[in-house]
């Protein structure tokens, strides 16, 4: 099976390219919305075939522990539980057991933790997150790593270690040739640990090389310091791909510095908590200044709930608590990213992805200095 990425164009470090998959190409840069338990929340797969989403992520770790990873095998796999033919992607399942259980016990082996649903008791080795994600069948899955803190320089050097060790074992460990496994590039802020962590996947010569321990706390200049250091050292024939991260900002500012794939649960969790992307940066719909307010969400916007509503009337939804609103609000969301995307795809084409991204930063508000997920 192949996993060819070839390279359409390129304007400074940014990337046009085309990544072939069994279930589709995938034009790059490009976004890719997150469906943590087979489904982008308030989002049916033919809305998001509409707003033009290409490839979808959906969480091991919480497909594991519910329905099972072995359930969704034995009904046809994931994409056909989901109803979604185009290409997905699934995570190994480490940053939710670092994140989400605070009785884990890691060793050189793997992570015992607990599940945050009932408290049970759970392993995952190298060989365990292949296993589950094999039964998942998304088209590309990823290493299992080690997701320590970005800033503690000796943890991180231990870590790395550990982490090196798992990704050869996922390796020896996968089967399906119709999955591409992609290594993490993991070595928290320290160029020196980045370097070396790149060099030893390389060495692997892996389909596609992520870029993780990212989007956790660090500040926005030490992640671009990140890129700008892996964009001479990772293959320029492969994919790379930004774990975590979906802040307007940071995608331009990422595909600027090399970056392919990105993913993030930004667009749909704002959406529900009543908050808007525009091109001015970022509103709060359940202000009340929004109350009396009959233009659409961005006026710049053709999007459905843009065409359709007014600020005025979703706004009454948020504050109703009517599901409408999360579904109308992540519609456009998720527009407002992906059209980004297809913009930034088209400056690459012509050259002037510079000047666009120069254009847009500067009437973009930043609101986050620092990153996380």
């Amino acid at each position: 099976m192949s996993f060819e990425f070839t390279l359409l164009a390129q304007d400074g470090a940014a990337r046009l390219g085309r990544f072939e998959t069994p279930h589709g190409p995938l034009e790059t840069p490009l976004f890719a919305p997150v469906g943590t338990q087979a489904t982008v929340k308030a989002m049916r797969p033919r809305d998001l075939r509409e707003l033009g989403a290409s490839l979808l992520l959906a969480n091991t770790y919480h497909l594991y522990l519910r329905p099972g990873d072995e359930r969704i095998r034995d009904l046809g796999g994931l994409h056909r539980f989901m109803g979604w033919d185009g290409p997905l992607l699934t995570d190994s399942g480490g940053f939710q057991v670092f994140s989400l259980s605070d009785a884990r016990r890691i060793d050189d082996d793997g992570v015992t933790f607990k599940s945050h649903l009932d408290g049970s008791a759970h392993r995952f080795t190298p060989e365990q997150s292949i296993a589950v994600q094999e039964n998942l069948g998304a088209d590309v899955i990823m290493m299992f790593d080690e997701c320590p803190p970005p800033t503690d320089y000796e943890y991180v050097r231990r870590s790395l270690g550990r982490t090196h060790a798992w990704a050869e074992r996922c390796l020896a460990a996968k089967t399906r040739p119709d999955q591409a496994l992609f290594g993490i590039v993991q070595g928290g802020v320290f160029r020196d640990l980045r370097e070396a962590s790149a060099r030893f996947l390389i060495d692997l010569d892996l389909p596609g090389y992520a870029v993780g321990g990212l989007a956790v706390g660090e500040t926005k200049p030490e992640m671009h310091a990140v890129l700008e250091l892996l964009h001479p050292l990772l293959p320029g024939d492969k994919p790379r791909y930004l774990m975590g991260v979906g802040a307007p900002e940071d995608l331009v500012n990422g595909v600027l510095r090399g970056i392919d794939l990105f993913d993030c649960v930004l667009p749909t969790r704002i959406a529900r908590n009543g908050a808007a992307l525009v091109l001015g940066g970022r509103i709060n719909l359940r202000n009340a200044q929004y109350a009396d307010d009959p233009r659409p969400v961005d006026v710049a916007c053709d999007c459905y709930a843009c065409a359709h509503f007014s600020r005025a009337y979703i706004r009454h939804l948020v504050k109703a608590d009517e599901i409408l609103a999360s579904i109308l609000l992540t519609t456009h969301n998720l527009h407002f990213l992906l059209r980004l995307m297809d913009d930034l795809r088209k400056a690459i084409r012509k050259g002037t992805v510079g000047e666009y991204a120069s254009e847009f930063l500067t009437h973009y508000e930043i609101r986050d200095t620092r990153l996380d997920h």
